[in-house]
């Protein structure tokens, strides 16, 4: 799977709304937003941010599924 999609799925999973998200992880809304519509690829740092705010390791969002 894609990156947006995962980030996507798992927020919706833990049911963390995105100013949630934002508010724990110093990513802005529209960021957020822009990774999961696939119109920004997240830096390593904002994925390290992401993953720490969902309590998940950053390996969950990167998972390669063929």
């Amino acid at each position: 799977m894609q990156i947006e999609i995962l980030l996507k799925q798992i927020r919706q999973e833990k049911k963390v709304t995105l100013t949630k998200l934002s508010d724990r992880s110093g990513v802005s809304v529209s960021h957020i937003s822009d990774i999961e519509n696939n119109y920004k690829m997240p830096s390593l740092l904002v994925s390290v941010k992401l993953a720490k705010a969902l309590d998940i390791e950053i390996t969950e969002l990167y998972k390669v599924t063929w």
